[in-house]
Order: C-alpha cells, then structure tokens, then sequence
C-alpha cells in the first residue's frame, strides 16, 4: 500500500573526484591518504575556483567571497572528500551547486542568508553559555553527571552552522575568535584534576574543534588517563571527520590506537563511543561505512551520529529518513540526536520553528527500529537538551516558547529559582505570521543603537519615494 515515506535500500556510491578539474589525476591511493586530504583542502574562494574552473559562474565564487566578507561566522575549510558529496552523481553547475544540500551548509553563499533577519535578535556567539559554564578552562560542567571536554579549537572541516563559532576556527571578518589563555598541557592537566577531584562526573564527551585533529599520541594519553578515573563510565569522543575526513581513522596508527583504547575501555567496564556529525544522505560513502566498520573492529562500544536540523539540508521527512536509512543501514552508525539549530549570528536561514522539529519527530515515527528512531531535541540555553515536545508553553504568533529543567547548571548551585524558571527560546523569525515578524520588526527597532534607527529610517523613506 502507499505510505508517505516509501523506503529504498541505496547501495553507497563514492563520488568520482576525477569529474572535477583540479582531481582529473588524483589516484586512489591519494584520495586515501588523509595527508593528502589535509594538504588539499579548500580554505578560500580562490582554491575553490581552482578545483571547479570554469564549471560555476563568476557569480556563484562572488556570492561565496561575499558571505565571508559579510556574515560568515566561519571560514571556508572543506577536505576533497566533503566537496565530492557536493553535487555527487553528476559534474556541477551553479544551479545545481545553489541547491546540493551539503553545499547550503558547508560553504554558505550570501543569497543563502534570509534577506530580513540574517540573525535573530535574541542570537549570541555563545548560544549555550558553554564558556560560563567552565569548571576548568575548556570544560564545560553543563549536566549534573556529563562534562565537555574541548580539547582544542581547530577542526579538518568548518560547518557553516557551528555552535562553537565563538572559540573553534579562524576569525572572520564579523566574529574575532576567543582564546584558549592555557597551554595544551596545561588545561588538559586542570581538566583530569577536576574529574579526578569530581566523583559525580561519569560521563566525559571529548571534543573541540574535532579530536582528529589532536594528534593521536596525544589524544590516546588524555583518554587513557580518563579511563585510569574510576568514576568515568562512559567516553565520548566526538568527530565530524569520521564523515569528513573519514581517512584520518582508516589511518594504521589510528586504527591500532583505538584498539588499545577499547581494550582498556573493556577491561575497566568503561563505554567508550565515536559520536559524528553527518546532515545528509549524501555524505554517506563507501568510505565513511568503511571508516565506522575499522572503529567498530577495534571494540569500541558504539559509533552514533548527533545531526542538526537544516532548512535546506534535511528538515523534510524524506530527507531525514534518508538519512538515517543510510546510516544505519550500510555504515552502521546509529541515528542518535537532531538538534534543532542553535541561535548564533547568521543562523535564521537555517533554522526550524519548535512546531516544524515537532511535526518532523512525528514523521519519522514507525519507520525506523526504535532503537535508531533519533530524538529530535532543542538545547535550550542554560536548560540543555529537550525533546520538541516537552516545552511547557507555546506563543506561536511570536515564536517564544518556554521550557523547564529538573537539575542545576554549574552555574546556577545556590540559585533557589533555577528549577521553577522557565527559560525562552525562539523560533526564526521568518517563520511566524506577519503579526508576530511586525512585534519582533519593533522590538528590534526600541532595542538598536541610533544609527540603526537612522538607516531604518533611511531604507523607510527611499521606499516611499520608490512607491511614490
């Protein structure tokens, strides 16, 4: 019978890089050498002329250039491996490249952003106040049981959309980049003492940046010693390069490094789990189901993909079970988290309302093993992840919705109010009716400096005389 979603087994496909005119000669065995990926990346406008040429319109590297001079957060750093998922089955042009899904996200072009409210007002450069919320520099006590460890700001491949936009990556020309003030050695040293000094802690989520590019003796000591604390259970390590840059854990000294971490892990009762970041089916390869299979094979407990929910990439019903069909199908990587987008700078295009993250989790029900049905949560600030539907109030017309928590933040130990407050969070603004767009038009208007009044005054005024 006729359902809404009609399920396909795909067969994986790596894209051919030799369509492209920069890789025509590339041979296999430089495609896997995660050397040769890192030496290839693209970081700039210029590099991404040269791998297309004259396949993309001068218009198309221009909308690029302008969106990071104007509104990115983020610097342009995509691997080959990333840009070959853009526009896969075919040799690009521009109007195929304006619409591939991983393009939308990964290399954000100026007539992506909304035209009206490139940022929501209520938007911060640290979303989740993840920084207030060090315990140690770089590690971040939000949950009762659970720390983020960021154990360096710099990742293979920059996502348009990252919540760290604050810290991770090079500054742009909107955002100038905090600092970590510590050496290395030094915060990872003060970030083992506090565990060590913090039994209440068993969970530990290793990230960043992306720990592939911490380099591996270094990355192996700092989980071993997590694993010598008999309070942690459960290791996370974090990586959008087993998507990315999948190469780099198909690498010999990866490979071994995992296996003798899972051993140890084994031995002391410990779960330790890879945790990815992939958005669209198209970024599933051959490759990346073959780099999840080699960290399978080292005994590791799990490998779990945490998405984000993209307008454009995959906020439809068909898209997201593509998704999770191809992850868990042939990659074996289970469909974990979708979070709905966070509120940074530059963000609203992206973005979905509460009632589309709601409508989508009851799309996807059925369809999957419930055991890979992921949750669809929004993290809220200074509350954490919430499922879409455990809001306690709704305003639709603006677009606020309130939400509780049952513990308190690091921040919050002598707050008596912390577990009775509701907290805001805010659909885009694009998404409402014209009657909450003008309450929120005038609630950014009594909240601008005089300047911004004046060019609102100015744009009024050259739109009457158009009209005129």
């Amino acid at each position: 019978m006729d359902q809404p979603y009609a399920y396909r087994r795909r067969e994986l496909v790596e894209p051919d890089w030799t369509r492209l005119p920069a890789w025509r000669a590339v041979t296999a065995a430089e495609w896997r050498d995660p050397q040769w990926q890192r030496a290839h990346c693209v970081k700039n406008v210029a590099q991404l002329r040269a791998v297309y040429g004259d396949l993309l319109d001068d218009a198309f590297y221009a909308d690029v250039e302008r969106d990071q001079a104007e509104r990115a957060t983020m610097t342009i750093l995509l691997p080959p491996q990333m840009v070959n998922t853009m526009v896969p089955g075919a040799v690009p042009t521009t109007d195929a490249m304006y619409a591939d899904p991983v393009r939308r996200y990964m290399l954000p072009a100026f007539s992506d952003r909304d035209p009206n409210w490139p940022s929501h007002p209520r938007s911060s450069r640290d979303s989740l106040h993840e920084a207030e919320m060090w315990a140690v520099e770089g590690l971040t006590h939000r949950y009762p049981t659970k720390v983020l460890a960021e154990l360096l700001p710099t990742c293979p491949q920059y996502c348009g959309h990252c919540t760290r936009m604050d810290l991770v990556g090079n500054s742009t020309p909107q955002v100038t980049k905090h600092k970590f003030t510590l050496k290395p050695v030094d915060r990872l040293d003060a970030m083992v003492d506090y565990l060590r000094r913090t039994p209440g802690v068993r969970d530990v989520v290793v990230s960043g940046g992306d720990v592939a590019n911490l380099p591996w003796p270094r990355l192996e000591s700092f989980v071993e010693r997590l694993l010598e604390i008999e309070t942690v259970r459960d290791i996370r390590l974090a990586s959008k390069a087993l998507m990315g840059l999948p190469q780099h854990w198909l690498a010999d000294e990866v490979r071994a490094g995992m296996a003798r971490l899972a051993a140890t892990a084994l031995a002391r009762g410990v779960d330790l789990a890879i945790h990815t970041h992939v958005n669209n089916a198209n970024s599933v390869t051959p490759l990346v189901a073959e780099a999840a299979a080699a960290m399978l094979e080292t005994g590791i407990r799990d490998v779990r993909n945490q998405g984000v929910l993209l307008r454009g990439v995959n906020a439809t019903q068909e898209d997201l079970l593509d998704l999770c069909f191809a992850l868990q199908d042939d990659a074996k990587i289970l469909p974990y988290y979708f979070y709905v987008c966070d509120m940074i700078p530059g963000s609203e295009h992206w973005r979905t309302s509460v009632a589309e993250a709601q409508q989508l989790q009851h799309a996807i029900m059925g369809y999957l093993p419930g055991f890979a049905t992921p949750r669809i949560v929004v993290d809220v600030p200074y509350v954490g992840k919430r499922w879409v539907h455990q809001l306690e109030s709704y305003d639709r017309v603006r677009g606020v919705s309130t939400w509780t928590k049952n513990y308190r933040t690091s921040v919050e130990r002598d707050d008596p109010e912390a577990l009775d407050r509701r907290y805001e969070y805010y659909d885009p603004i694009s998404t409402l009716p014209a009657e909450g767009q003008e309450w929120w038009a005038r609630e950014a208007l009594a909240a601008a400096p005089d300047q911004v009044r004046a060019a609102e005054a100015s744009r009024a005024a050259a739109a009457a005389l158009v009209e005129a």
